[in-house]
């Protein structure tokens, strides 16, 4: 129905934009991911899902259509709504999160809020195929969840930072393929956050 909207930001906060378009204030509602691709521009073009509910009619917005086709994936699991579709994307990178469904990675699902063992392989059941068929365009992101990532993502959260922005710093860090240590990889997210 709607395929995506673009305008002037007049609102924006990690969890909804407001976008002007032609003198009309569309709220929609986004992830994480999209928010820091977003949050240092004044006019967007986000692809849109529209979601219709018994009590409302919903905008679910990200800044490119790899976000949007998961999420849209993501909905056809059962129990899984829009809203927890909404948190997964805001907690794993789209990379991250194809990666854990086509390898079969429970515990990374697991790691996000509100999913349960269960609920983890349903989605990798329902959607492994799929996603393989779909033929899905990801950046080429090393997205695999290794001890040094994690144990420097630990002392990280013991420092005191966000878990989302510590977790991006990492990945940028391992992509580069510069250290092989807990120590220097912190060291190197220090830098950058």
């Amino acid at each position: 129905m709607y395929e995506f909207i673009s305008g002037k930001l007049s609102g924006k906060n990690p969890t909804f934009v407001v976008i002007e378009n032609n003198g009309i204030g569309y709220l929609v509602n986004i992830s994480l991911n999209t928010f820091s691709k977003i949050k240092d521009k004044s006019e967007v073009k986000l692809f849109v899902h529209f979601h219709v509910r018994e009590d409302a009619q919903v905008f679910y917005g990200f800044a490119d259509e790899t976000e949007r086709e998961l999420f849209r994936f993501l909905l056809t699991v059962s129990g899984v709504g829009a809203n927890t579709a909404r948190l997964i994307l805001s907690s794993l990178s789209p990379e991250e999160l194809y990666d854990a469904i086509v390898h079969g990675r429970a515990p990374v699902l697991q790691g996000v809020k509100g999913i349960g063992g269960k609920t983890a392989q349903r989605i990798i059941i329902d959607l492994k195929d799929k996603l393989i068929k779909a033929g899905i365009e990801l950046e080429k992101v090393d997205a695999t969840h290794n001890t040094l990532k994690d144990e420097a993502l630990s002392g990280l959260l013991i420092l005191g930072f966000n878990k989302s922005s510590a977790e991006k710093a990492l990945r940028n860090i391992l992509k580069r393929g510069t250290t092989n240590n807990v120590e220097d990889l912190i060291k190197e997210a220090l830098k950058i956050l």
